[in-house]
Parts: C-alpha cells; structure tokens; sequence
C-alpha cells in the first residue's frame, strides 16, 4: 500500500500534538489514523482523507479548495472528504483539516468490533 509518507509524517506531528491514543493503520490504500478506535485521518499517495460531521460537508465541500467527497463502491461516503496535497503547503492549512477531524471525532460513533 503506497501512500505519502511526507505527508504521513506531517499529519502525525500535528495529530500527536493534539491528542493522544493514536494508532496507525495501513487501510483503503494508505495509512489510516484512528484516534480513539475511530477512523479520523487517512494519508494516500497525493491526498489526505479526513472524517468530518456530516452535516457539515456540503458547507465545507462549497468551502473548500481541492476538497471533494470520497467515493467508495460507487457510493459517496458522507462526512468523508478528501483533500488534495496540492493545497496543503502550510502547517495551518493542514492543522485547519486535522482540527475538523478531531471535532467530530469526539463525537463520532464507534466501529464496530471483530
């Protein structure tokens, strides 16, 4: 599984300064941070996948640059959006993302267990 691992590493000096019980997980073709047992970030080769309220993503997506909706099985996934690397050149721009993920993940309902 290919993913960016620059970037991998600037999600994980933001997320780790921000929250604790953060466990890495390669997952849909990249790495996967799940904060508090619940998916929050993904890292991918050229973009950054974050899981937001979604009741918020309309808003956000109309927003947004270089934002779109993940779509998986032909399906979209509301409240997961994808961002693309290109407009991610600042810590700020990326901490903006990773601070809507870790909102929600508070609220966020659990995955269910194996």
């Amino acid at each position: 599984m290919a993913y960016n691992e620059k970037l991998a590493d600037r999600v994980r000096e933001i997320l780790s300064a921000a929250t604790t019980n953060i466990v890495e997980k390669k997952m849909f073709g990249g790495l996967c941070f799940m904060v508090n047992d619940k998916m929050c970030i993904g890292v991918r080769p050229n973009k950054i996948m974050v899981r937001i309220d979604p009741a918020k993503s309309d808003e956000v997506l109309e927003e947004a640059s270089g934002a779109e909706v993940m779509v998986h099985g032909g399906k979209e996934m509301k409240g997961f959006i994808f961002v693309d690397e290109d407009t991610l050149h600042s810590k700020k721009q990326l901490q903006y993302w990773i601070k809507m993920a870790l909102e929600f993940n508070d609220k966020a309902p659990s995955s269910r267990k194996k």
